[in-house]
């Protein structure tokens, strides 16, 4: 491996103390029997392995130093605080005397959190894949090679003994290390195969002779088609994953299509049928609101438990929009319920969001939030018992090992009809149970929350806050999305560069693409709540370190970490969308919409270089590049842009009255006469006596509009942008 670049030393590549793992004599203190390096690290996740009988490192120089001295092969666990098999993999193995002696004989072990850094991450799940031609996933297990760091062996969860089709994890430590000795040649020419797989995994980008077209979209619609649950929503069988970007997408695509005569409407249905099947089945919290992860069952009724930010940033902003597109207050109620549960439960003090809620308590997944029917009964009164037994399934079979996860089975009209009651008795009957039930859960063992904050999902919850305080005109959740940007501002943004993850008042490591794009994407958003000239300026130094720092500039494109990052043995370069959208595809499109609001062609050029870096993929696979198909959108067609300026209580009211219309390419901006500091494109679009509008779309705006009724009228015929500028 080679150096460190230049920033490393934020990055991670501290020196430790040379202390090996500790044995403490006398228990009995109170104190744990081990204590190894892993203490000092500021992840939760890395703390819970801190007092394990392993030798653990953090990834960084005196591991990878340790590894080539010793000449023995690096054992590489990646997992994060919320997985449940880590959690089972660490009770079973690595709080195991026996197999801590065989790991700490033949390896030098490196403990890490993909979510802190998801650039390890990235790199072993590819070579996972490519090694045992099977899906990735937590925990990872990699075996590495002393001197370069390149995998030659690996899996996910080994078992303490055999089963599950698996082999006992002792077994294959021994098999790993004893292979590693006899077959050192062998495994080189292995390595180099895979380093040429690794070279290989981009193809080379659209040549500026191709045109860029809208058929990927026409062919993600179709897959989407054959890949739709017609009963239960959703996407394929079980497991079940909530998807929420391509919800949006259908949200989108329903929309636009909604005034010709081939109007998609079963674009729509696809995205609302899967949003009131997830929001009335186990996969949310019916008590406390927040979605988990996803459903193991392709029916949404049981969940696998954990919570994870990115997630409900996701699926708020999915609920929020929905209830633009369609006016109906359901899907606005489950954004509220969402917004709320964050706000209580994932705000810190300091205004930053946390990470994530773990699947377990007391050592079982779900045991939290599972019940008995007697419990139940005995917490309500017999009429708030009748209403919630039959709402939440409580008069039907067990579903969850022999206990009952809540979810929605009949509608509040027919549990009205059972209990002869109106619909509205029955709702106030509900939110009484609903707050005892909750109160009864409250004295439960919580499952634990990892509490430290990532730039990158940070930006995504962000951008949920405001998407749904335009939605719902909640200023609490604009409120909520500011106090987190100005954390970002204050901790984490330092010498004109982000940091990645913040906790215990301790900001370190180089941040990634996503925590650049997504901050943009979420100060855009946040703009069009109310405008200031200083977030803008700095979603504008966000992208000059993306262009600056990130890109491929042979084959378009971004990489996923900066050129001054430390070198790992691939720099990886993602298109495809995976449990949070991709970096290419959030980052084309904040490009083309910064490029456009502020007449900079520089970004637009960087937009369209990525989707021709994309294009090969885009035309094979587009139903899993998502969030480039947006970009790709607005490519085609250049968002519109209305730009307000007057005094601020006019031009909030005109902000209000257009904003309660779903216009999901549409940027809109309020910025009062007195604003300071603003870019030339934006200072171009002067103020008047009286309040005053621009409409632009691409490099074409529209005269000045000096009525609401006017403006109103060219948005919904689409003629804003008529005269040439």
């Amino acid at each position: 491996m080679q150096a460190p670049g230049k920033r490393a030393a934020i990055a991670g590549g501290r020196k430790y103390a040379p202390t090996i793992i500790t044995r403490v004599n006398a228990p009995a203190d109170g104190k744990p029997p081990y204590t190894n390096r892993l203490a000092s690290e500021t992840s939760p996740y890395l703390r819970k392995h801190a007092h394990n009988p392993v030798d653990w490192y953090p990834w960084g120089t005196e591991a990878l130093e340790r590894a080539r001295r010793d000449g023995k092969p690096i054992h590489l666990s990646v997992g994060y605080s919320a997985c449940h098999w880590c959690s089972v993999l660490e009770e079973e193995s690595f709080e195991d005397a026996a197999t801590a002696k065989i790991l700490n004989d033949n390896f030098v072990n490196i403990k890490v959190d993909r979510e802190e850094r998801p650039d390890i991450d990235r790199i072993y799940q590819i070579a996972q894949q490519m090694l045992t031609q099977r899906g990735g996933g937590w925990p990872l297990t990699m075996f590495l090679t002393h001197d370069d760091q390149r995998p030659f062996f690996g899996g996910s969860y080994f078992p303490k003994e055999a089963r599950y089709g698996l082999p006992a994890f002792k077994d294959v430590l021994l098999r790993v290390a004893a292979y590693y000795r006899e077959h050192a040649a062998e495994l080189r020419r292995q390595n180099e195969a895979l380093m040429a797989a690794f070279s290989e995994l981009n193809p080379p980008p659209a040549d500026c002779g191709v045109e860029l077209t809208a058929a990927p979209l026409g062919a993600c619609r179709a897959v989407l088609e054959r890949a739709f649950d017609r009963d239960n929503g959703g996407l394929g069988g079980a497991p079940k994953f909530p998807h929420p970007q391509t919800i949006e997408w259908l949200l989108r695509r329903g929309h636009a299509s909604s005034r010709s005569p081939e109007a998609d409407t079963e674009a729509l249905q696809m995205a609302t049928l899967t949003l009131r099947r997830m929001a009335a089945g186990g996969i949310n919290d019916q008590l406390a609101g927040g979605f988990y992860r996803y459903s193991v069952d392709e029916r949404w009724m049981i969940p696998h438990f954990e919570k994870m930010l990115y997630d409900n940033a996701a699926l708020l902003a999915a609920y929020a929009q929905a209830a633009l597109a369609t006016g109906e207050s359901f899907f606005a109620h489950i954004a509220q319920h969402t917004a709320d549960w964050v706000m209580r439960e994932m705000e810190s003090a300091e205004g930053s969001y946390y990470s994530s809620l773990d699947a377990d308590s007391e050592g079982h997944e779900g045991k939290f939030y599972v019940w008995d029917r007697e419990e139940v009964r005995a917490a309500l009164d017999s009429a708030e018992y009748a209403v919630f037994a039959a709402r939440f399934g409580l008069d039907q079979p067990a579903n969850f090992e022999g206990r009952w996860h809540l979810r929605v089975t009949t509608p509040v009209n027919e549990v009205a009809r059972l209990v002869a009651r109106t619909p509205q008795e029955v709702e106030t009957l509900i939110d009484a149970g609903r707050a005892k039930l909750l109160a009864v859960r409250a004295q439960r063992v919580r499952p634990a929350r990892d509490e430290k904050v990532l730039t990158s999902w940070n930006a995504l919850m962000i951008r949920g806050m405001a998407v749904a305080a335009r939605a719902l005109q909640r200023e609490d959740l604009a409120a909520s999305a500011t106090r987190a940007l100005d954390f970002i501002r204050t901790r984490l943004w330092h010498d004109d560069r982000l940091l990645a993850t913040y906790m215990d008042g301790r900001a370190h490591l180089n941040a990634y693409l996503d925590d650049y794009v997504y901050l943009a994407d979420a100060i855009l958003e946040l703009q069009q709540l109310r405008f200031r000239a200083d977030e803008l300026t700095l979603a504008r130094e966000l992208v000059e370190v993306v262009l600056g720092h990130f890109t491929d500039r042979a084959g378009g494109g971004f990489y996923f970490t900066a050129d001054d990052h430390e070198t790992l043995i691939h720099r990886t370069k993602a298109f495809a969308d995976d449990a949070t959208p991709a970096g290419n595809g959030i980052g084309a499109r904040v490009l083309l919409r910064l490029g456009y609001l502020l007449g900079e062609s520089r970004y637009l050029a960087a937009a369209e270089h990525t989707l021709r870096a994309a294009w090969p993929v885009l035309e094979r696979y587009s139903h899993g590049h998502m969030s480039l198909l947006g970009a790709l959108e607005e490519l085609l067609t250049p968002p519109e842009i209305v730009i307000l300026r007057g005094e601020t209580r006019t031009i909030g009211g005109w902000r209000d009255a257009i904003a309660s219309t779903y216009a999901p390419h549409r940027l809109l901006l309020a910025i009062p006469s007195d604003a300071t500091g603003l870019p030339a494109a934006l200072a171009d679009k002067t103020p008047r006596a009286g309040p005053v509008a621009y409409v632009c779309r691409g490099s074409t705006c529209s005269a000045p509009i000096d009525s609401l009724e006017e403006l109103i009228e060219r948005l919904d015929d689409g003629r804003g942008t008529s005269t040439p500028v």
